[in-house]
């Protein structure tokens, strides 16, 4: 039982990973792209791809996997998002995303092939060491950094306060000079960085598997919907509780009710808490 709690909430680390994901690029933009998870899901494959085909150093696969998740947080904004929103104010970035995630998640099993592979070990570390073994506590470790320099990036520099700007009011923001477009755009760089490095750190968890990115996607919005939109610790609390949720789930009653606990989880909290755990109601101005 307590191998579960440790799994689940490793794997809910993940899922916390992908809803501070999702925060990043909303805070910018109002949008929840799909392509949130498969940007982790490149990562995971990338990073063993450098390690294992290339031969890179860990630190330089990491530093790879993380330009290869910058580099499509870019390309989702600048095919998917930036053209739709210039464009209509409905909500098309729902089809353009979902379009483009699942272009990239075919291209990736044609390339990388459709089973799931080993992720190379990061740090030399016996097979035995059970739960203090690094495929737990690397995801763990890497959901709290984000955390944490996400709130001193959004507390402590010039373009976290213009972030924060174009949260609350992004008419305001472009009124006062704020180059909305090019904060939007790093915004998504920043993002797909994020998104690599997770996807990199849970390698060893999920292995380097090209389907992984809808299910991160999902999950992700539901952690980030149990916690509240746009709190990062809320992010923390409701990946943290899905994965715990889930690893319960599967221990007693078995994977195949995993799905149905994650979103009874979703629809007992909107119920009762529409805004989510740490979200704020927000007010319309009449």
């Amino acid at each position: 039982m307590f191998v579960a709690l440790v799994t689940g909430l490793a794997t809910g680390a993940l899922y916390a990973a992908a809803a501070l994901t999702y925060n990043v690029m909303f805070s910018t933009s109002k949008v929840l792209s799909v392509t949130t998870g498969h940007i982790s899901m490149l990562g995971g494959i990338f990073g063993a791809w450098f390690i294992s085909t290339l031969g890179w150093p860990v630190p330089i696969a990491l530093l790879g996997s993380m330009v290869v998740g910058a580099a499509f947080g870019l390309l989702t904004d600048l095919i998917a998002i930036r053209r739709v929103l210039a464009r209509s104010d409905e909500h098309l970035w729902l089809l353009s995303t979902l379009a483009l995630a699942t272009m990239v998640q075919q291209a990736a099993g044609l390339w990388w092939g459709t089973e799931p592979k080993p992720f190379p070990r990061l740090i030399p570390q016996d097979f035995s060491a059970g739960l203090g073994d690094q495929k737990y506590w690397l995801p763990i470790a890497i959901a709290i950094l984000l955390a944490v320099a996400l709130e001193a990036f959004y507390r402590r520099t010039l373009y976290g306060k213009l972030f924060v700007a174009m949260s609350e009011d992004a008419f305001a923001a472009r009124a006062r000079g704020i180059p909305t477009g090019r904060i939007r755009s790093m915004s998504y760089v920043i993002a797909g960085a994020m998104g690599g490095l997770a996807g990199f750190a849970a390698g060893q968890l999920t292995f380097a598997y090209f389907a992984l990115g809808l299910a991160l996607t999902l999950n992700g919005f539901i952690a980030l919907a149990v916690g509240g939109l746009g709190s990062n610790l809320g992010a923390l609390v409701g990946g943290a509780a899905l994965g715990i949720l889930s690893a319960v789930a599967t221990y007693f009653v078995g994977g195949e009710y995993q799905q149905t606990i994650s979103v009874g989880l979703l629809m007992i909290v909107l119920l009762l808490k529409p805004a989510g755990l740490f979200g704020s109601q927000s007010v319309r101005p009449i």
